[in-house]
């Protein structure tokens, strides 16, 4: 796993050749059980480097898409599995807007994406992590889900506006490459 901006955040990856990205993976390591966000399977390397970072108490998916690897690292660590209470996942807990999942690790809650209340994740004020609605197809820049995505494109915008009022400095997406520094003018590009 890469460690990111900050000693407590690691990331794994795989590249999708369709869309030219990395899809992406965190961990959030904490001493009262780490969480992880829109878990990817992991090679052996990744594996052993979670198991070394400790117990995984929580895995959060941010939206149906990014199910991925969820249900077998959350069973096979006897950990809280959450996602976007809008979509009713079946075996996962929901979560609403202004949740906090654990102290520091706020919920938002995204409208019109591509499936109902995606969800993007404050993490101590300053690092925000995204499921779909954000992405970044180049280094130091943010891009939005295309148009004939959207359910919504009003809402959409919306979204993107409340995420751009708030003083993040990094966005950790998760398709593509991550943005450590400027990131709330990153995200007031995308208006």
């Amino acid at each position: 796993m890469k460690r990111l901006h900050r000693d407590d955040l690691y990331a794994w990856s795989v590249f999708d050749e369709a869309r030219n990205i990395d899809f992406n993976s965190l961990c959030w390591v904490r001493p009262q059980g780490n969480v992880v966000i829109d878990p990817l399977p992991l090679s052996p390397h990744d594996a052993a480097h979670l198991a070394s970072l400790g117990p995984v108490a929580v895995v959060i998916v941010t939206n149906s898409d990014h199910l991925r690897n969820s249900a077998v690292l959350a069973e096979a660590h006897d950990a809280r599995l959450c996602g976007p209470a809008a979509e009713g996942l079946e075996g996962v807990e929901g979560l609403r807007d202004g949740d906090e999942v654990v102290p520091g690790l706020t919920v938002l809650e995204l409208h019109g994406s591509k499936t109902p209340g995606e969800l993007a994740l404050l993490l101590e004020g300053d690092t925000l992590i995204t499921g779909d609605l954000i992405r970044s197809h180049a280094g130091g820049r943010l891009h939005r889900l295309p148009e004939p995505k959207l359910t919504d494109v009003d809402a959409a915008r919306a979204s993107i506006q409340r995420l751009a009022d708030l003083p993040v400095q990094a966005v950790l997406v998760g398709d593509g490459y991550p943005v450590f520094h400027d990131g709330q003018a990153r995200l007031r590009e995308l208006l």
